[in-house]
């Protein structure tokens, strides 16, 4: 029920009635006032608040514009260089945000304190001020109405003529202040309407102006927010990918497996125990040796000779000691340019001597290419092809039937008997069980510099450059490049996109041979050029450079010794595949029911100049992908089929 109604012309009465409905009055405005008091007060504790607020997120922008992203390595990927720069987008966000709640900061007090504390001092003042001079009055006109009505009758006609028209005077003096009061409450009770809505609506519009500016500025940033989650998810995939070969790498220092291979400039390094023919007899004795295989050149150095009376000879050749032939485990014997005979040395291990094996002899040709054409024939829509692992008991009987040394390279695959899981982790074994990868060991440096180039165009470039460095042979392997180009150009179907192949084929055709923390942190980079080549495989591939390639080869074969055929290739599998030993990781491994077979590939032979199973292709067009411009020309001179 709302407040009754005062007339003006019940101030004349002054009933109690009226007294009655206007103590309503008064005690409605009395709440009025206490209420604005308190949102007032509250006023004052939000705007304080807003500001503290304020301050606080100044801070912490200022926080994130001063901290710098440090990335391990001398560069960063376009991923890490938008997540380290998205520190700085937040913090401009966020100044931007806090410029729009300091101005409503700054008109709070104009908008919102100011006019309710002007309307409770000033309109809801003047009707308590009116109420005091009305109850003043009131109580002065009693009291002379009490007198006025004392009077004798007996008093002079002029004495009681003074007194009524002074009466009068006293009475019209009462009428107005309750006129006036009756007035000023109603006009408070009408104004509180709007003077005392308005500053709440301006200082609500001023708060929505904010939000609203916040709304703005998160659609204008959504489309930097998917794209820095787009690169927060390839760096967190990368460090997934990272993480396990770190993990990996951290338990085999930890546990010091004998096959570890140390980081080293050079290709091989470690202790030898050297036959040394004494006259009556021979005895061992131990060197601490290093090969360089750019160079030939082997170092004996005794553990405490100086080292000037180093021994660095040139490597001639190496060939495995057979265990019949001596009495010594681990043996192996090499030649050098500048001795006669052969020399005897022992490896700490068979895994050690393999590794020695690896770094100084040839390599058996590379296998797989009906594989990769099987894959390509039927395959490419297939969904997470080459993600997909194979069973662990099919794939060991191919890489014996297919993969081993000793199996033939012109062996044909049953299409029926082997399904596209087994073939595609077959491969993916067999391009790691590689003594060298595919992008070898001595370009590895100059791919990883050439995917930190900033601009794309100059990566393409390089790696385009780089990619008619490495040797003959492995330019056949642009059969496989040319097939994942396929496959990625189906990833509407199959999901293998780009990204993804390179992600999983990156640490395995561009492994480093150091195995080290920092080599792993430019795994991301490894998988960077994969992408490449494979995105841009008609730009980076052979095309007429194979001519050029020859030439340059020749002109190079003048300023430096010969080499075997075998140290030509660069890129053949182990003597015993190091990645299908029970302390390798295998992408695909079997059930932990099930244990693990052992590696069916035989002790390797030395490597020959030709592979007595080579063939001519039956379509030599195959190698690449089919040129647009017809540039791509297959040499005519017939390949090794047994090369993917």
């Amino acid at each position: 029920m709302g407040l009754p109604t005062l007339e003006f012309s019940d101030s004349f009465l002054d009933s109690p009635e009226f007294r009655e409905r206007l103590q309503c009055h008064e005690v409605e405005l009395e709440r009025t006032n206490r209420f604005i008091k308190d949102l007032i007060k509250d006023g004052n504790m939000l705007i304080s608040a807003l500001r503290s607020l304020s301050l606080a997120v100044q801070r912490f922008s200022q926080s994130l514009q001063d901290f710098q992203f440090e990335c391990i390595g001398d560069a960063e990927t376009d991923d890490e260089v938008n997540i380290a720069q998205s520190l700085k987008e937040f913090s401009q966000l966020l100044n931007t945000v806090e410029e729009e709640r300091r101005r409503l900061i700054q008109n709070a007090d104009d908008v919102l304190i100011s006019p309710l504390e002007r309307f409770r001092k000033e309109q809801i003042g003047a009707v308590k001020e009116g109420k005091k001079q009305f109850d003043k009055e009131t109580e002065r006109y009693y009291s002379v109405l009490e007198k006025h009505l004392s009077l004798s009758s007996k008093k002079k006609e002029s004495q009681l003529h003074e007194a009524d028209s002074q009466m009068s005077k006293d009475r019209q003096i009462f009428y107005d202040a309750s006129l006036q009061y009756v007035f000023k409450i109603q006009e408070v009770q009408e104004r509180k309407k709007f003077e005392f809505v308005e500053p709440l609506l301006a200082f609500l519009q001023g708060l929505f102006t904010f939000y609203h500016e916040g709304y703005e500025l998160a659609s204008e940033f959504d489309p930097y927010k998917q794209q820095l989650q787009f690169n927060l998810q390839n760096a967190r995939n990368n460090f997934e990918s990272t993480r396990a070969e770190v993990e990996r790498l951290m338990k085999r220092i930890r546990s010091a497996e004998e096959d570890f291979k140390a980081p080293s400039s050079y290709t091989m390094e470690g202790y030898l125990y050297i036959q040394e023919k004494r006259p009556l007899g021979s005895a061992w004795t131990r060197y601490y040796c290093t090969y360089e295989r750019s160079s030939k050149m082997f170092t004996m150095s005794s553990p405490d000779a100086r080292p000037a009376n180093r021994q660095v000879p040139m490597l001639r050749s190496c060939v495995r000691r057979k265990t019949e032939s001596i009495d010594k485990r681990f043996c192996f014997d090499i030649e050098v340019v500048e001795r006669h005979g052969v020399i005897t040395l022992q490896a700490l291990s068979e895994a050690n001597r393999r590794l020695w094996m690896e770094a100084m002899d040839g390599k058996e040709p590379q296998k797989g290419g009906e594989c990769i054409e099987l894959v390509e024939s039927r395959g490419l829509t297939t969904l997470g092809l080459y993600r997909t692992g194979g069973v662990n008991s099919k794939v060991q009987r191919l890489m014996s039937s297919v993969f081993a040394s000793t199996a033939p390279s012109d062996v044909q695959l049953d299409a029926d008997a082997w399904d596209n899981k087994t073939i595609t982790s077959g491969l993916k074994n067999y391009f790691r069980c590689l003594a060298e990868p595919l992008l070898t060991y001595r370009l590895h440096k100059d791919f990883i510099k050439a995917a930190k180039y900033d601009d794309q165009k100059h990566r393409v470039r390089a790696i385009h450059a780089l990619v008619h460095r490495l040797p003959e042979k492995i330019e056949t392997c642009w059969r496989f490049w040319s097939s994942t180009s396929n496959i990625s150009s189906h990833s509407e179907q199959n999901m293998m996109t780009v990204s993804n192949l390179g992600m999983i084929f990156g640490p395995t055709l561009m492994r480093s041979q150091e195995e080290t923390v920092a080599a792993m942190m430019n795994i991301k980079f490894q998988n960077i050029v994969v992408e490449i080549i494979i995105e841009n495989c008609n730009k980076v591939s052979p095309q007429e450079s194979l001519s050029s390639h020859s030439s340059e080869k020749n002109g190079q074969s003048q300023m430096s010794p010969p080499s075997s055929p075998a140290a030509e290739s660069g890129s053949s599998p182990p003597a015993a595949s190091p990645c299908l030993t029970k302390d390798s990781k295998d992408p695909d491994p079997p059930p932990k029911s099930s244990p693990r077979p052992p590696c069916p590939l035989p002790p390797g032979r030395p490597p020959s100049s030709a592979c007595p199973s080579c063939r001519p292709l039956q379509s030599p067009a195959r190698l690449w992908s089919p040129a647009p411009t017809g540039l791509f020309q297959p040499k005519a001179t017939p390949l090794c089929h047994c090369l993917p």
